[in-house]
């Protein structure tokens, strides 16, 4: 068979294979500082955000769930895995994600991804609101050339002092300057002529960062290179017993539901972009939870679908999972071959791309918007924003998905109360709506201010439901007003029965 038909008969098999290979190289350019920075933010080796990105295009890639999704390394979780790795150590990161994609898997085959969806969007975009501002604090450091604190308000309580003590060092200033430099690329890059936008921002960024410490001898720190192979420590028997503590248990938590969240959220907004196939959202987070089992297994980072690197293959022309299968190639390709290079790659310029990451995720536009329609919903992304940022990840999320629940139970807690009082003869205290325990105060304070030297007629045809809370504070109400009053109250409806 010659050449020519060859590829004709390899085409007519995969019709879309141009459009995937192009859409490839475009990830990979975009995929390949992401994960190296994600990975030196994360206080691990850059190389584990590497075998993250790899498996995240082999295995996940090559699964059934979302067909255009890319996953890899999320600047998502950089926080919560910098945290584990300073509480635990690093040995202990790959037990923590193992752990975390068994749990995924499991919910995947229970169907329980679909559930992920019910999450209030306020929760998910505080989270990562949270997320951003803890980012942008701690980024803020190695942008300047000095060691970042610990907790999210020691990183905001420091960035003064730390900027008065870069003011008169030559290096630290030299380093801000560069990571500057990188930011100004990424914004200004999307302004740039068509041709040129051709190379993916952060891709253009680091590779300018990288010539201007080269050329200029800016005394800056750069990537440490350990070798791929050398970076991959699979989890030890000692590791996976550790995770029985109630901190490692909370972090494993941490870790499962944020990135399955964060991956089926992802995959709703993916599936806005394109006319293809929908996303099977169980399937998918089995997908995910088979990637994150692998990168424990090969002590790596947690991957999550990550919107940026989706969105660059969606508007590449990618048309099916082939893409994000050859971007996995690509990147396996690049650690084996050019390791070395990475040690080119200035931590500044690193710093500088996280920084924009973070600022990405912060709703800073949409938040006014969001406070003059429903300040409700604002009020639960601001709250669990800051809880993030001042407390922890988990402790934050939490805190928000309560602050959630509680307000959609007020809202649901419509209730009316219509007193008809004719100034002689008896009063009638019309309830409708739903009368819960959120709204017991209200409803005592109505109730008992009616007087006592004439009849009162309770009427609840109007409620939709009445809570036991409700039922028995109403109920010991008639009780005492009956006992002060005049004659017992009439309830003209029933009180109904849990």
């Amino acid at each position: 068979m010659s050449a020519p038909t060859a590829t004709k008969g390899l085409i007519s098999r995969a019709p879309h294979l141009r459009q995937d290979f192009a859409a490839s190289l475009v990830v990979f350019l975009v995929a390949l500082p992401l994960c190296v920075g994600v990975a030196v933010a994360s206080g691990v080796p850059a190389e584990l955000g590497l075998v993250t990105g790899i498996v995240g295009g082999l295995v996940t890639g090559l699964m059934r769930g979302s067909s255009l999704q890319v996953s890899g390394p999320a600047a998502g979780l950089t926080v919560l895995v910098y945290e584990a790795v300073q509480e635990f150590g690093l040995p202990a990161l790959g037990a923590i994600v193992l752990v975390t994609g068994v749990l995924q898997i499991l919910m995947g085959l229970l169907r329980l991804g679909r559930y992920f969806r019910a999450i209030s969007v306020s929760v998910v975009e505080g989270m990562l609101a949270g997320i951003g501002l803890v980012l942008i604090a701690g980024q803020l450091y190695p942008a300047m050339a000095a060691e970042a604190p610990g907790s999210g308000l020691a990183k905001l309580a420091g960035l003064p002092r730390a900027l008065l003590h870069a003011t008169g060092d030559g290096r630290a200033l030299a380093s801000l300057a560069l990571c500057a430099g990188t930011v100004a690329v990424l914004v200004l890059w999307r302004r740039t002529p068509a041709r040129v936008r051709t190379v993916p921002g952060p891709l253009a960024a680091v590779v300018l960062a990288a010539l201007a410490a080269l050329v200029l001898d800016l005394p800056v720190a750069t990537v440490e290179v350990s070798g791929l192979l050398d970076s991959v420590k699979p989890p030890s028997a000692d590791s996976l017993a550790g995770l029985a503590s109630a901190g490692a248990v909370g972090t494993v938590v941490a870790f499962t539901l944020i990135a399955s969240a964060e991956s089926l959220f992802s995959a709703a907004a993916v599936d806005r972009l394109h006319d293809g196939p929908r996303t099977a959202y169980d399937r998918e987070l089995i997908a995910q939870g088979a990637g994150n089992s692998v990168c424990g297994l090969l002590g790596a980072l947690p991957m999550t679908a990550v919107i940026v690197r989706s969105a660059a293959n969606v508007q590449a022309g990618a048309r099916t999972k082939a893409s994000r299968v050859l971007h996995g190639v690509w990147l396996l390709l690049f650690a084996a071959l050019l390791p070395d290079v990475l040690a080119w790659i200035p931590l500044p310029a690193l710093a500088g791309i996280l920084l924009h990451s973070g600022a990405r995720l912060v709703p800073v536009r949409t938040l006014g918007a969001l406070w003059r329609e429903h300040r409700g919903e604002a009020l639960v992304l601001a709250v669990t924003a800051v809880s993030i940022v001042a407390v922890s990840m988990f402790e934050g999320v939490l805190i928000g998905l309560a602050l959630a629940v509680v307000k959609t139970a007020w809202e649901a807690s419509h209730l009316r109360l219509e007193v008809v009082d004719k100034g002689a003869g008896p009063v009638e205290a019309h309830l409708s709506g739903n009368a819960t325990f959120l709204r017991l105060p209200k409803i005592l304070d109505s109730l008992e201010s009616l007087p006592q030297d004439r009849p009162v007629r309770l009427d609840l045809s109007g409620l939709h439901h009445l809570d036991h809370a409700c039922r028995t504070a109403l109920e010991n109400w008639a009780g005492r007003h009956s006992a002060a009053g005049t004659e017992p109250v009439r309830v003209t409806a029933p009180l109904p029965r849990p």
